[in-house]
């Protein structure tokens, strides 16, 4: 299930950073690989959808990043109200 947040952080030298969930909990890293536009730089404060994956370590990691479009997350909301 995709979920939101904001960047926390990126590292351009490294091609890494972190996103802090919405609903709460520790930050989540991310790579550069993992973004789905990945000629985008993710700039502090902007949202994104991702998904979560496990490490071999067993962390959890955020994969699938993608700029959320707060319009579209809008009407999917409302045609859910809806039914």
């Amino acid at each position: 299930m995709a979920q939101f947040g904001k960047i926390r952080s990126y590292d351009s030298s490294k091609e890494a950073g972190t996103i802090s969930p919405e609903a709460g909990g520790d930050a989540l890293a991310f790579r550069k690989n993992d973004l789905q536009q990945q000629a985008q730089v993710p700039l502090v404060d902007q949202r994104y959808r991702y998904d979560t994956s496990s490490t071999d370590g067993g962390l959890m990691r955020a994969v699938n990043l993608c700029q959320a479009d707060d319009n579209k997350v809008h009407q999917d909301q409302a045609r859910q109200q809806q039914g």
